[in-house]
């Protein structure tokens, strides 16, 4: 059997399809700390990192767990969670010295006005400069869970029992999900006086 002499064979990370050497490229070249954000189904990762020859250093971390410790009692997977988790990376970073950086969201998609960046947006107003695309940045109602709000008062009013059935989590938690808007900012300030 004949082989081709100009196949390579990719990387492992990027057969394995965990990373694109092109954008990591790119990233890197910019020479800042790369503020990096996963996203789970049921939690946000934010890590800062900077390059290191023998392997990337993280350097200040935040998880959608830590809301909890602050009373957080909403979803730690949704778009607010998302928020105050890059807030609350943003005002880590601060206090490291980190106040600007760029980000990488990895392999996830990056459609407009995603969790990913309701995460920037958190990172934003810790005062963090991060290079970006206003237009991307989801909308202020949708940052506070005003969605969640009417979907919830819309719900109990047709149908008490799929209201308590799609909302449980946050009825166990003691939260109404049509408080989740004002819930979020309580958080918000907490963090802010972080």
């Amino acid at each position: 059997m004949a082989h081709s002499a100009k196949y390579r064979v990719p990387f492992r990370r990027r057969r394995e399809g965990k990373t694109n050497y092109r954008s990591r490229l790119k990233l890197l070249l910019s020479r800042k700390p790369r503020f990096v954000v996963r996203k789970t189904l049921n939690h946000i990762i934010g890590q800062v990192i900077l390059y290191n020859e023998k392997g990337d250093e993280v350097v200040v971390s935040a998880h959608s767990k830590e809301l909890e410790k602050l009373g957080y009692k909403g979803h730690c997977g949704n778009t607010c969670s998302a928020y105050l988790t890059g807030l609350l990376l943003g005002k880590k970073a601060m206090k490291e010295g980190y106040d600007e950086g760029v980000l990488d969201i990895g392999l996830q998609g990056s459609s407009k006005g995603s969790s990913v960046f309701a995460f920037l947006k958190g990172v934003l107003d810790a005062g963090v400069y991060i290079p970006h695309g206003e237009y991307v940045i989801p909308e202020e109602d949708r940052i506070y869970g005003h969605h969640i709000k009417e979907y919830a008062e819309m719900l109990k009013e047709e149908d008490e029992e799929k209201y308590k059935q799609q909302f449980s989590k946050y009825l166990e938690k003691g939260l109404n999900p049509e408080n989740l808007p004002e819930h979020v900012e309580e958080i918000k300030n907490k963090i802010l006086q972080l």
